[in-house]
């Protein structure tokens, strides 16, 4: 039994077998298939394309393949950011220090030699994924806030940094709204700051229950301010997810007798849409919609104003109540 902290939460390690030997795939199965989920590629280009599909757990790599080596295939993963957290072990008949050597430059993790000795490939294996789920625990914990449990700026930043080259290769827009809740230090003032963690709270949790879609984000950008971001998403679909996000947090009605535009916790939010293009970064589409927040707040709170960046300077703002 590989006795990792994924046995602890009843969760099988997800194991990418790549070969181009049906029987040396077969004999690595029988091996894990009782304590892994075991999944099999017997080219390069299919194990990347698995790899970002599903990002395994670990990865056994055979370094003689045809056409893409496994050498080739470590070094695009880890090219990836997709993919770069992935742990590998090269899976070779060579058992030579320089061969090694060369194998840890490109980023694997360990070497297992040909023909397999079952309990040294299990030892070496259960190592590798206690280190992934360890540093995976790591990584979630630095990148969620550790208030509200959504996403951080941190994860904001590096999935609007991803999603701006998807949509760009795609030509597809992307939308990003920046969200505030209204007087919040008001609130904060009045019942107090636990009252006031517990508002932040709820809000996050209202708000995540309407951001459902897989590639989309909802992260606390700061404060009583968060922000939401929209892959594959038009201006019209933004500013319908806008409606919906205002009008989740309004019917908690949480009392806030200090505001001067309702009697219930209230959020001010902007919109901005654009087709990334070469040359163009994604702070400006930040900005923008920042911009439009700050205008939305000019004019009442509890309100939404909406842009369409285009290529260049010409943009289209909407002023929805």
């Amino acid at each position: 039994m590989i006795n990792t902290p994924f046995n602890l939460s009843q969760k099988k390690p997800l194991l990418l077998v790549v070969d181009d030997q049906p029987g040396n795939i077969q004999i690595l199965y029988g091996i894990f298939k009782d304590e892994c989920e075991v999944c099999m590629a017997t080219n390069g280009a299919d194990a990347i394309e698995f790899c970002r599909n599903r990002q395994p757990d670990l990865v056994l790599l055979d370094v003689v393949m045809p056409e893409i080596g496994g050498y080739e295939v470590c070094e695009r993963l880890k090219a990836d950011p997709l993919t770069e957290h992935i742990p590998l072990i090269f899976v070779t008949a060579q058992n030579e220090p320089a061969e090694e050597a060369y194998g840890f430059e490109k980023g694997g993790v360990d070497f297992i030699t040909k023909p397999f000795h079952a309990n040294v490939v299990k030892a070496r294996v259960r190592t590798h994924l206690t280190l992934k789920y360890q540093s995976d625990l790591l990584r979630t914990l630095s990148l969620t806030d550790g208030l509200t449990g959504i996403p951080n700026r941190r994860q904001f930043d590096q999935v609007i940094q991803n999603e701006w080259q998807h949509c760009m290769r795609a030509k597809q827009s992307i939308a990003v709204i920046m969200i505030d809740v209204d007087f919040f230090k008001f609130y904060n003032d009045h019942y107090g700051h636990q009252a006031g963690d517990q508002c932040l709270v709820a809000v996050a949790a209202a708000l995540k229950s309407k951001v459902t879609r897989s590639n989309d984000l909802l992260a606390r950008y700061g404060g009583e301010e968060f922000a939401v971001i929209l892959p594959s998403t038009p201006l019209s679909g933004a500013e319908q997810k806008a409606r919906q996000l205002e009008q989740v947090v309004r019917d908690l009605k949480l009392p806030h007798e200090k505001s001067t535009s309702a009697s219930v916790v209230t959020i001010s939010l902007g919109v901005a849409v654009t087709v990334p293009v070469k040359g163009q970064g994604y702070a400006s589409l930040i900005a923008q919609a920042d911009g439009q927040l700050y205008v939305a707040k000019q004019s009442g709170r509890g309100k939404m104003r909406s842009i369409q960046v285009c290529s260049g300077d010409s943009s289209t703002e909407q002023f929805k109540p």
